[in-house]
């Protein structure tokens, strides 16, 4: 499957709810949210629905997300489904890892391959004003429990924050060296309350410079050869048993090599982050839609998929209003 600009469509993202157990500051408000109602999202059974016909275009990438997708009731059935859908080569899962102590391995028995958890800091204290809530100690063995059972494609996503946590870096980076996982440093977006809350992102630039600073040279480890495996850029550093990435969005932009779509818990197939256009797909699935008819509208929207996010383009009208964790950020 393929958009109008000849990108390949091979990855979605699937978020499964917008309600999370964290109220991290650069993502929602201190008193929450208005939770969107249980009818108004997608089942199990739309979900696979949805899938499967995307399958049958050429998607082979499945990652679930949130809000938190942990606190979605049986979510391993889910994982377990998709799992079954032939043509699906990988069901992957980002998480703030609060939960992962008791999920941990129903998540990889149900056939999981992959995993992302969200870690800002290795601080306790940080942790807590950052999320405005006190739960370090349930992450921290929920990594430990991750990474003695020795699952592939661990990764760790940091979003490096002036006078946060951006003192942290080489800290973060360190995870890499003794286990075999990705420790990926990503810009902070203009998107949800982190400018609102004052937070100024460390450039991708400086990051690199304070690694090499801690740890010698960074040594690109080439051109990813799965496309399957998102946009970061990877490097590896001397006597690392993992690797650190990059992704900036902004310094960087990969819209060129795009090639995923977003499908929001309320069933809006999103065709980039940081645009309102796509397809209503709850209304067509729940009005009757054959499965033939479908794939057709699936395929007519993802060929609309706009060229780039234009996330610094100040006048942009097509800018989405919703914020990252209705988005699966």
């Amino acid at each position: 499957m393929q958009d109008q600009y000849a990108r390949k469509i091979e990855y979605v993202r699937i978020s499964l709810t917008d309600r999370c157990n964290l109220r991290c500051r650069y993502c929602m408000p201190e008193n929450g949210i208005v939770k969107m109602p249980h009818a108004d999202m997608l089942t199990f059974a739309e979900i696979l629905r949805v899938v499967r016909a995307l399958v049958a275009l050429g998607i082979k990438k499945v990652r679930l997300t949130g809000g938190e997708p942990l606190v979605r009731r049986n979510l391993t059935d889910l994982i377990y489904a998709l799992r079954q859908i032939p043509g699906i080569e990988q069901v992957a899962l980002t998480t703030n890892g609060v939960l992962l102590p008791r999920m941990a391995e129903d998540l990889l028995q149900a056939g999981l391959t992959g995993l992302n958890i969200s870690l800002d800091t290795l601080r306790a204290g940080t942790f807590a004003e950052l999320t405005r809530r006190p739960l370090f100690a349930q992450v921290q063995a929920g990594l430990e429990k991750v990474l003695a059972m020795g699952m592939e494609q661990v990764k760790f996503n940091c979003v490096p924050i002036y006078e946060v946590n951006d003192d942290e870096i080489p800290a973060l980076a360190a995870l890499a060296k003794d286990y075999p996982v990705q420790v990926r440093f990503i810009e902070l977006m203009p998107i949800g309350c982190a400018y609102a809350a004052g937070y100024r992102g460390v450039p991708m630039t400086e990051v690199r410079a304070r690694l090499e600073q801690a740890y010698g040279r960074l040594c690109p480890v080439g051109k990813k050869s799965d496309p399957l495996q998102g946009p970061a850029e990877y490097y590896q550093l001397a006597g690392f048993a993992g690797r650190v990435g990059f992704i900036d969005a902004l310094e960087h932009p990969f819209c060129a090599a795009c090639n995923r779509v977003r499908l929001t818990a309320d069933g809006f197939l999103k065709l980039c982050l940081n645009q309102k256009n796509g397809l209503n797909l709850r209304d067509l699935l729940r009005n009757g839609i054959s499965d033939d008819n479908l794939k057709r509208a699936l395929q007519q929207a993802v060929y609309r998929k706009p060229a780039e996010h234009l996330f610094r383009d100040s006048k942009n009208t097509a800018k989405d209003s919703r914020a990252m964790y209705q988005v699966g950020g």
